[in-house]
């Protein structure tokens, strides 16, 4: 049986969400399953002393423009958010705790995330925000919040970001297959390519 694609991702990155949108179909044509890893690009930056794109001098601002180009270019739904970027420890967090319920919702859930996000201004660092969105989904938020709270969801997200960095995971999105490390929305062509090799 081949193995699931893992799909490491934070809410905060652009190019995460726009590998959200078509990362189940990759996964798909191969007959692979897909594995949603939230994790929090900080530690990464302060392995790498690196900084979030728009904050590194001269590439900011391309990055911003590469951001809205992207977008076009594949005709995903953006508007660059204001603040950007932010913290997505509660929106990780609700992701985990889904997973460990055995939901099966957190693909779309993790979808939505996102969407909120990057499509329309709702700033899903506020664990409020997150929670709302749970209730419109027609999540439980109540049990969401608890979740989110929880000891061993709090560990679970820091053991996801220790286990990456192990695995040499620098930036978001970064997709393993077999083993294999892919950085960035613009490998899906090369992932591609390699899982017809396999």
């Amino acid at each position: 049986m081949a193995e699931p694609i893992d799909f490491y991702f934070d809410f905060s990155s652009p190019y995460a969400y726009f590998a959200s949108t078509g990362i189940e179909a990759l996964a798909a044509e191969s007959g692979r399953e897909l594995r949603w890893r939230p994790i929090l690009l900080g530690p990464m930056f302060k392995a790498t002393g690196s900084a979030p794109l728009t904050e590194v001098p001269l590439k900011g601002s391309y990055a911003r423009h590469d951001f809205e180009r992207t977008a076009r270019l594949f005709d995903i739904p953006y508007r660059q958010p204001d603040p950007f970027p932010i913290g997505t420890v509660s929106a990780a967090r609700s992701v985990l705790f889904l997973q460990k319920q055995g939901s099966d919702k957190v693909a779309p859930w993790a979808r939505r995330l996102f969407s909120a996000y990057f499509a329309e201004q709702r700033n899903i660092s506020d664990t409020n925000v997150v929670l709302a969105l749970a209730g419109e989904m027609g999540l439980d938020s109540a049990a969401m919040a608890a979740g989110i709270a929880r000891d061993d969801i709090k560990a679970l997200l820091k053991t996801e970001v220790e286990g990456a960095l192990a695995r040499g995971v620098f930036g978001t999105p970064f997709i393993f297959v077999d083993g294999e490390p892919f950085w960035g929305f613009d490998r899906f062509d090369h992932i591609r390519k390699w899982l017809a090799m396999a």
